[in-house]
């Protein structure tokens, strides 16, 4: 595989038309429509499906945006589940992924969800909410614990969505490290890395966390593991070093904007 597109809103007339058409081998889209209660139908998916794309549904695992759908409730009768602010993004909340109502509540919902819809897997954000989360929310808990709560909390999705649907994707975003987890390898088919070349926008990755991620990106790889590459730049010389990275890699890589509101052309 080496082509992906990456949209999470603003999708033409509601619909998945444009992306269906598209050059692409893959597609990850959100869920939900617009992002609240619109999800989408069997039937649509299995219209994309049909032009023989693989099609994984977005959603968060590590934190909650304030206009998803079981936010509200959440914050009313779980409030204690949501924990400090994302300040990258406003609106959004790391949420104690580890405890038994997060799963009961929030991801195994959406992971029927994706299944009974007919995707071919998940696209899991926000694992990174192990490093993020304030400690003073997490009971005691230090960064290595967190850790392996986020990374339990992968298998278990992988273990119960395979249960459910034999060869059902299972791909989170972002904190390759996590692979010195135990069973997560085993329990991921993919992983889908932001910014190793380009940060949001068109600035080169050099700071010491992105040698450090593309070293884990590249072990996952030579595991056997799939790479779905995003860098976000908007100049034509850097969409074109990006894309020489991909195949150097052997990564299936997209150059996008960082609202994903568009699909971008494939790397020619």
């Amino acid at each position: 595989m080496h082509s992906w597109a990456y949209q999470l809103q603003d999708y033409a007339g509601g619909k998945l038309d444009q992306l269906a058409a598209g050059p692409y081998q893959l597609v990850v889209i959100d869920l939900a429509r617009d992002a609240h209660e619109d999800y989408f139908t069997r039937s649509e998916i299995a219209a994309v499906r049909a032009t023989g794309k693989r099609v994984l549904a977005y959603f968060e695992i590590g934190s909650i945006e304030d206009f998803r759908p079981e936010y509200p409730d959440l914050r009313r009768d779980a409030a204690d589940l949501i924990a400090n602010e994302w300040k990258d993004w406003p609106g959004e909340y790391f949420v104690r992924y580890y405890d038994e109502r997060w799963w009961q509540r929030v991801v195994q919902p959406r992971v029927d969800r994706a299944t009974a819809a007919g995707y071919d897997g998940v696209y899991l954000d926000t694992p990174l909410a192990y490093e993020e989360i304030a400690l003073q929310a997490v009971q005691g808990r230090d960064r290595d614990a967190l850790a392996k709560d986020m990374a339990e909390l992968i298998v278990r999705i992988s273990r119960y969505a395979k249960k459910r649907a034999p060869g059902f994707l299972i791909v989170p975003q972002n904190s390759p490290e996590l692979r010195h987890q135990n069973g997560y390898t085993t329990a991921i088919d993919g992983i889908g890395m932001e910014e190793l070349f380009f940060q949001a926008t068109d600035e080169r990755c050099t700071e010491d966390y992105c040698t450090e991620n593309l070293s884990e990106t590249r072990a996952l790889r030579d595991a056997g593991k799939f790479v779905l590459s995003v860098d976000y730049a908007s100049r034509a010389a850097d969409v074109r070093a990006a894309c020489s990275s991909y195949r150097k890699e052997r990564f299936a890589g997209t150059v996008t904007v960082l609202g994903l509101d568009r699909p971008s052309p494939p790397c020619p």
